[in-house]
């Protein structure tokens, strides 16, 4: 997969996958996000990503597919990856989604000071820790910040 440089690259081909609240995961608690929302599914849907890649509140779309999706959540098998795990309310959705390299477009960044306060008491978590330091890193960096400024992320 590519390593994307910039925030002005908002079109990106990425490995996709998909989860479901149904599956009844460890640490995962109904339809809880790790934001502290509930996993949306209608026209604005919950995706989860590494956070040092994707922020908090990152809104995308999947070419082909009416919906916006907006990260929301995580998962400690997407920690320094470039995947996005797409929600799909029913595990049959879920299957059918399986695993895909799709075109998304970044309609807007989310906010790495929204995702650094989150996972700050998280840290204990191998994955989240990874995000930590990422987020922290990228916040660190005056080339992202001039970069986050210029392309609308928060």
């Amino acid at each position: 997969m590519p390593t994307y440089k910039s925030h002005s690259d908002r079109t990106r081909y990425v490995r996709t996958t998909s989860f479901s609240h149904m599956e009844k995961e460890p640490g995962a608690p109904g339809r809880m996000n790790a934001s502290g929302g509930i996993l949306k599914y209608g026209s604005v849907r919950s995706a989860a990503a590494d956070w040092s890649v994707y922020p908090l509140g990152t809104m995308f779309r999947v070419k082909g597919q009416p919906h916006i999706y907006v990260v929301d959540d995580y998962g400690s098998a997407l920690a320094g990856t470039n995947t996005i795990d797409i929600f799909k309310p029913t595990l049959s959705a879920m299957r059918q989604w399986g695993t895909r390299f799709t075109e998304i477009t970044v309609v807007q960044w989310g906010s790495y000071e929204r995702s650094v306060r989150l996972l700050k008491g998280r840290v204990k978590y191998d994955h989240c820790r990874h995000m930590y330091y990422g987020c922290m890193r990228k916040l660190n960096s005056r080339v992202v910040s001039k970069d986050i400024e210029r392309n609308g992320a928060l």
